[in-house]
């Protein structure tokens, strides 16, 4: 198998495992606990909320451990919306978001609450003008991605938080696709809560982040004793938080071009593999294909594709072997195209043959080669 499909998820870091199994072997107390155990257990807790709060350039009381992404995404949300109820309740996001975003706002709408969803340009990149005359005097919170899971396009989080703070709202960004991909820096972007999700990069599914600007109080989401300082309850997990924070100083290696392995790829390292992937492909099909996404201010592993001359189905029945993922389901009588591709204004035959590769850390220029000789090889058939 080739797998170029790491904005899905990835593979678990070997020296994350090795992490992992030292603290399944030798740390089984429960951080709550006073006894010698437990201490040891909070010691390493709070040493892993450390290293990502140093990661994203934040203080570890800002840190909060969830189960995931979804989590911290449905905790900033409905906390915010339940803390600030008497302030308002319309919420701002955009068309593009990840569900589990937009699913916490279907929710709140059902609720009571009004949501406005900002529409995107045909980069898939929110529109400032829309987002300034969406403001109301009931907005309390503004949530915009950091960078789409489907296109890779980076949103002017910067900018967006700088017209929340004017207006003195809570600015939100899902950073899920972007940690680990990009440098994010929590103070330099100006945001008041962003979302993490372990498994996008190279720790083990079950285990996010929610950062919390200091300051701030919100509902918590889960109710119990008084874990992570009374906002999440449930006895924290221990080995998979300890995993996140090696991951996240792999990551901070990467960034810096000091990584312990020789083989893995740096930022730098996937942008140029991914240029060079498009580059042969629009030299081979030229107007036959179109990239999907802005073409520089986008992740620097990812690149959604549009082949006019066939479909997502065709395409990924000529690449079996290759993980990828399509951007459109065919039906035996219409093309359903994601939301993303269809706010972005993509026509049905632009959608039908859109495909998401996303490269990591391990993909090489061979692989590369393999999936490049096999797409050129659709032209034979």
């Amino acid at each position: 198998m080739i797998y170029l499909d790491y904005n899905a998820t990835t593979p678990l870091d070997e020296d994350v495992k090795e992490v992992m199994k030292k603290e399944m072997e030798n740390n089984f107390g429960n951080p709550s606990s006073t006894h010698q155990l437990g201490i040891k257990a909070k010691n390493t807790l709070e040493s892993a909320r450390a290293k990502i709060a140093e990661f994203l350039n934040a203080s570890p009381e800002e840190i909060i451990f969830t189960s995931g992404g979804s989590e911290s995404n449905n905790m900033a949300i409905k906390g915010t919306a339940y803390s600030y109820q008497n302030k308002g309740k319309h919420i701002i996001t955009t068309e593009i978001e990840h569900p589990a975003v937009i699913e916490p706002c279907e929710f709140l709408a059902d609720n009571s609450y009004e949501i406005t969803y900002l529409p995107v340009d045909k980069y898939g990149v929110v529109k400032i003008d829309s987002l300034k005359k969406a403001i109301r005097d009931d907005t309390i919170l503004i949530s915009v991605m950091h960078a789409n899971n489907e296109v890779g396009s980076i949103q002017p989080i910067e900018e967006i938080a700088k017209i929340a703070a004017k207006k003195d709202l809570l600015f939100h960004t899902d950073a899920a696709q972007s940690v680990g991909k990009i440098r994010v820096d929590v103070k330099k972007l100006g945001i008041d809560m962003l979302s993490l999700a372990g498994h996008k990069l190279y720790a083990p599914k079950g285990i996010g982040v929610l950062y919390l600007k200091e300051g701030l109080e919100i509902e918590a989401l889960i109710h119990g004793a008084a874990h992570e300082n009374g906002r999440r309850a449930g006895t924290e997990n221990l080995i998979f938080a300890a995993g996140l924070a090696e991951a996240c100083e792999k990551a901070s290696e990467l960034f810096k071009n000091k990584n312990r392995d020789d083989h893995l790829k740096s930022p730098q390292e996937l942008k140029n593999l991914r240029d060079y992937f498009e580059k042969e492909l629009k030299d081979f099909f030229g107007e036959k294909i179109k990239i999907n996404g802005h073409p520089q201010n986008r992740l620097v592993n990812t690149s959604n594709l549009s082949f006019l001359d066939y479909n997502s189905a065709h395409i990924l029945n000529h690449l079996e072997g290759i993980a990828v993922s399509a951007g459109s389901a065919c039906h035996s009588d219409r093309v359903e195209i994601s939301s993303v591709l269809k706010a972005m204004g993509l026509n049905e035959k632009e959608g039908a043959g859109a495909i998401r590769f996303s490269l990591g850390k391990y993909t090489d220029k061979t692989e590369i080669e393999t999936v490049l000789n096999r797409l050129k090889a659709l032209t034979q058939n």
